[in-house]
């Protein structure tokens, strides 16, 4: 039965039932969302839900349980991952390679270690072999306690903080007959949709991207930071167990059963079936819909069902006697690289396309494929005429593996890095610490259609109306090359659109207008600077004061505010360096646009006075600091100029002291500012 928003929510049920009953809630919908791609509530009304979870544990910090579903946003990072020791060996699976090795290494072999006649079926378990990273997890009474990864089979790492924060997994089971020890094995894993997501930022971030799904599962489980690993949408499927007390199973099947009769994820494409025929017929049916499904998987594994007679059979070496892994075929191709295309993409990184002799690969003919970046261009030596290997993996974009240089004429010839961006002929630049090239202006016309996108949503200049359809329409009629243009159009632009009548125009009009007086935080996080969010568009904006004021910053002065870090200030800087970019910014200043600094208390002690904090405090933090002088009217500002009124300065004052010292600013102590607070008006 569906669950409503509010599922007769009775104002007056204490904060306790609530509690319970948002958990409820929660757990449900995340498991038809995650589990069976079956939601029936909208993202809104769940976010609602969990909202208001948060406030109530807010409220009330007694009722927030270890197993909350708020526990899922990932702690604090640790500083290195404890081993954990497995009751029981997770062994690794041999390996068949085709169809008749299913049937010999794994039917002959199981039959002649059971003697058992050639008539006598055998019943099977058939599950796609998923290419994740294997991990188990262990319940105590109900609850997760401890989860490790494989590690060497013997002992893994202790990602219990990472796994917390996949949203699929229940961190208290439920149902009826709950052993009260389960250890259960599954394998976590990224769908092909995420992992195209991750690399496309990690790329636009000037990062080395992730190889295959496998590898950025692994390695967003194995991150220190727990909140790194929240913020990827790792899955998992459970698929056998470990050590149990208090119940028992007499079979694969059984186990499934139970396990999702416990909230626990489950192959929804294991299946049992009768004969090893029936098994080498489910490989040949997962092969085919190999390219259909949402995550990637090399193979079906195959187990005897039988609990009993897995403990007859035994394991050998370190594997089983009674299960086998099947591989598919690798899906790669030999092919030429014809050329090498450059490609910009939404935040202007150049990157490195092969254009291929088109290749089968799979059943997909194969013309493109990913060369990532120089760096990787250089490390595998790629040249234009090569003879390269190319392997497509699932949905994702081909890539080139490697080059076969034995195959080279003389012929082949090299692809320098290019100077200026080629759709928009600006300079091309490379941020130190970074592998990716990247075109910075604001009028780059692949990065125009985002960029107006950003500027315009909710978030930053909030232009109502302005959506995706209507940004389509304004760059298809040329009517706009860059953010600025946005405030030249007319009513007459507007009415030139599709189905466009006079009081939408005038309502388009009217927002455009609106949004000249943001505040200053929400004009600059809809400048897309790189790096920069809402939070950080923020924090510059109650630094700095003015748009003028951040412009001119230096590298120490971004670097010396809190949550600024040396990447983030370089982006920055880079940002204000660029000539197009200013003269982008200073267009909206003359159509109008006034970014607004938040308005301070008025008639307070400090009103109007800027201040700068500099050096190591004790008394307060720089937090805590801004707060008493915004309470009181005054501004905090993070660089000194002739506009400041008062430097406070802690221990280990550097530059910002011998400014404040030059221009003849007044420098207090923390005690002559806490004094300074305290003196009679």
């Amino acid at each position: 039965m569906q669950l409503s928003l509010i599922d007769n929510y009775d104002p007056i049920l204490n904060a306790e039932s609530r509690v319970a009953e948002l958990h409820r809630l929660i757990i449900h919908h995340s498991q038809r969302y995650y589990q069976f791609d079956a939601p029936e509530i909208s993202d809104a009304e769940y976010d609602a839900l969990f909202n208001e979870l948060v406030e109530l544990e807010k409220q009330h910090p007694e009722l927030a349980s270890p197993e909350s579903p708020t526990r899922r946003v990932g702690s604090a990072p640790l500083d290195k991952f404890r081993t954990v020791r497995h009751r029981l060996p997770m062994l690794s699976l041999e390996n068949a390679t085709n169809e008749e090795e299913i049937r010999t290494k794994l039917d002959a072999r199981v039959r002649n270690e059971l003697g058992l006649p050639e008539d006598e079926t055998l019943v099977y378990m058939c599950e796609p072999k998923m290419d994740g990273l294997a991990v188990e997890l262990v319940y105590e009474n109900g609850l997760l306690a401890v989860a490790a990864t494989r590690g060497d089979g013997i002992t893994g790492e202790d990602v219990t903080a990472n796994i917390r924060t996949l949203r699929a997994l229940p961190l208290r089971l439920s149902g009826d007959n709950i052993p009260s020890l389960l250890e259960v094995r599954g394998e976590v894993y990224l769908s092909l949709s995420a992992f195209q997501i991750i690399n496309r930022d990690k790329e636009e971030n000037g990062e080395p991207p992730f190889a295959n799904p496998r590898n950025a599962a692994a390695g967003s489980l194995r991150q220190l930071d727990p909140q790194i690993t929240a913020r990827r949408p790792l899955a998992i499927f459970c698929y056998a167990p470990g050590h149990v007390e208090g119940i028992s199973f007499q079979s694969q099947q059984a186990f499934l059963d139970a396990a999702a009769g416990w909230g626990l994820p489950v192959n929804p494409l294991a299946r049992q079936v009768s004969g090893i025929e029936a098994a080498v017929a489910y490989y040949q049916e997962m092969q085919a819909q190999r390219e259909s499904l949402p995550y990637e998987i090399d193979g079906t594994v195959v187990k005897v069902d039988s609990f009993r007679l897995q403990r007859e059979l035994g394991e050998k070496s370190r594997s089983p006697v009674w299960a086998i892994a099947c591989k598919f075929p690798p899906r790669q191709a030999e092919t030429m690289l014809e050329d090498i295309l450059l490609s910009v993409g939404r935040t202007g990184v150049v990157t490195p396309v092969a254009q291929l002799r088109p290749v089968d690969i799979s059943g997909v003919t194969v013309a493109r494929a990913t060369l990532h970046n120089w760096d990787e261009i250089a490390a595998k030596d790629i040249r234009i005429g090569d003879t390269v290997v190319v392997e497509r993996a699932g949905d994702v974009i081909p890539a080139v593996v490697r080059v076969l240089e034995e195959r080279r004429t003389g012929t082949e010839r090299c692809l320098p890095p290019p100077l200026k961006c080629p759709e928009c002929g600006s300079d091309v630049v490379r941020i130190a610490d970074e592998v990716a090239l990247r075109c910075m202006g604001l009028s780059c016309p692949p990065q125009i259609r985002e960029s107006i996108k950003h500027f315009a949503s909710r978030g930053a200049m909030d232009i109502e109306g302005l959506g995706d359809k209507f940004v389509e329409q304004l760059l298809s009629l040329g009517l706009v090359h860059n953010v600025a243009d946005i405030y030249l159009l007319r009513k007459d632009d507007f009415m030139r659109f599709e189905r466009m009548g006079d009081k939408l125009a005038s309502n388009l009009l009217a927002a455009v207008e609106a949004s000249k007086h943001r505040e200053l935080n929400r004009f600059i996080h809809a400048l897309g600077i790189r790096h920069v969010g809402e939070r950080t568009a923020k924090t510059l904006a109650q630094a700095f004061g003015s748009l003028e004021n951040l412009e001119a910053a230096t590298l120490e002065e971004l670097t010396s505010i809190r949550d600024i870090g040396a990447i983030v200030a370089q982006s920055i800087r880079t940002f204000f360096d660029n000539g197009e970019n200013l003269s982008v910014i200073r267009r909206m200043i003359e159509a109008g646009v006034t970014p607004s600094v938040t308005s301070k208390k008025v008639g307070g002690i400090f009103s109007g006075k800027n201040f700068v904090f500099t050096g190591t405090l004790s008394r307060f933090s720089r937090e805590e600091a801004r707060k008493l002088v915004e309470d009181q009217g005054g501004n905090v500002v993070g660089s000194v100029s002739k506009k400041t009124d008062y430097v406070v300065a802690g221990d280990e004052a550097g530059s910002k002291l011998a400014k404040a010292r030059g221009l003849g600013v007044a420098v207090l102590g923390e005690d002559e500012f806490l004094a300074l607070m305290e003196a009679p008006q």
